[in-house]
């Protein structure tokens, strides 16, 4: 009896023992998996957020400035709580302990993908204005799916199955090249409408709806509903559009659209870099680390790599707040410290991003960076709140619908052969 209590306290210690040993890590492809389902919701929800500001009127420096906020705050949580998870040890340091060694070169690649995510985060909050939420987060996730998949194929020594792999990475850039043809397509939608439109102060105002074949005045609402609002404009018609213009903080009318483009294959470069350099920080694959120094785990490199991102957001936004860009208007730190409408909803996209990016990173340490970009099936979310939210391409023409169409199958398509791919790392 006595050596059967024994048996069992020894075996409870032991127990104990191993279960706080190693600090928390996904490691099963299930695991990975769930982290990129979730990372794939908070990634295509927060751009939906900052539109939708953007389109109330709130200054693109005010939100930005507040998501980074709660941006930085979510990767805090995140080290100060999970990457605290379980006895540290040599092999697996938790997050205090890495900070005081010698592992800078890591650190500064963590720190390199968190200023080109910056730049790239920040130049799609202009491209919305200009291109719109759907096409955006297409051309920017595709490209970023197309350079930045392939690099994180070899960082990981292949891990994942390239017959499967590089099929999806095809699709992806088909669905670029569609995202294009769709904003060019939308574009020419929008001015046949504005150029049908008229005011007339004794007849009211009429607009043509681009799905009709013949010029028409059906969608007829009176002169007062200019002052109104878009409350009372139907979503897609001329006056919807005019509406949203008036409020919004970027005026894009007449802007070119190569413009928009522009900007939307600038964030997609940089956006493109940052999953690479967060997979150099955490892995060593250039073997820049002195022997015996420890990897970087997820939690510490995500730390550094949400430091320097938030840091330059700050200082940028700083800076725009007195001199804008894209004729944006002017504010002061006054004005930010004292523009609450819309803050909330900032805040919360902050939240949405630093958790879906973290979740992002916690997946693709344990199935490869490479599948883990199928979290850049982020555009069929925002797709969804694009068209929900503000009513992007309704009363549109057939020819955007096809597109649009052909767009989203050849993603979805490019997601499921991606996740596919997954493999397994092995361990250190």
């Amino acid at each position: 009896m006595d050596q059967d209590c024994w048996s069992i306290s020894k075996f409870i210690e032991v127990s104990a023992e191993r279960v706080f040993l190693n600090m928390y890590l996904v490691e099963s492809k299930a695991g990975a998996i769930t982290c990129m389902l979730f990372s794939l919701l908070f990634l295509g929800t927060w751009p939906a957020l900052l539109t939708l500001l953007e389109r109330r009127g709130r200054l693109p420096q005010h939100t930005y400035l507040d998501y980074t906020i709660t941006n930085l705050f979510a990767a805090t949580l995140i080290a100060f709580t999970v990457g605290e998870i379980g006895r540290s040890s040599m092999e697996q340091p938790n997050f205090f302990t890495q900070l005081s060694q010698d592992n800078w070169p890591s650190v500064w690649f963590a720190i390199a993908g968190g200023v080109v995510l910056s730049l790239g985060n920040l130049s799609t909050q202009y491209a919305w204005a200009f291109v719109g939420l759907s096409v955006t987060e297409v051309i920017t996730a595709s490209i970023t799916v197309v350079i930045g998949t392939t690099l994180n194929y070899y960082l990981d020594d292949k891990i994942n199955k390239a017959e499967i792999l590089f099929p999806g990475v095809g699709f992806f850039l088909i669905a670029v090249c569609l995202g294009s043809a769709v904003h060019a397509s939308n574009a020419a939608d929008n001015k046949e409408k504005l150029d049908y439109f008229s005011i007339d102060s004794n007849n009211g105002v009429g607009t043509k709806d681009v799905t009709d074949s013949t010029r028409t005045n059906t969608n007829t609402v009176d002169m007062n509903d200019l002052e109104n609002g878009e409350e009372n404009a139907k979503a897609g018609t001329a006056l919807f559009l005019i509406e949203v213009e008036n409020k919004r903080a970027m005026k894009v009318f007449g802007k070119s659209t190569y413009i928009g483009l522009a900007i939307t294959f600038f964030a997609g470069a940089c956006l493109s870099l940052f999953s690479p350099a967060f997979n150099l920080a955490t892995n060593d694959q250039w073997h820049t680390l002195k022997d015996g120094v420890p990897h970087l785990s997820v939690y510490t490199a995500f730390f550094y790599f949400s430091v320097s991102s938030s840091l330059l957001a700050t200082i940028l936004n700083f800076t725009f707040l007195y001199r804008p860009v894209l004729n944006a208007p002017k504010s002061s730190l006054m004005c930010y410290v004292n523009d609450w409408d819309g803050r909330g909803w900032a805040l919360l996209a902050g939240l949405l991003s630093g958790f879906g990016n973290g979740l992002q990173f916690m997946g693709g340490q344990a199935a490869g960076y490479a599948a883990a970009d199928a979290v850049q099936a982020l555009p069929l979310v925002s797709t969804f709140w694009g068209v929900i939210l503000f009513g992007e391409y309704r009363r549109s023409s057939g020819r955007t619908y096809t597109l649009i169409a052909g767009m989203l199958i050849m993603f979805i398509a490019a997601v499921a052969i991606l996740m596919a791919s997954a493999g397994k790392r092995k361990s250190n």
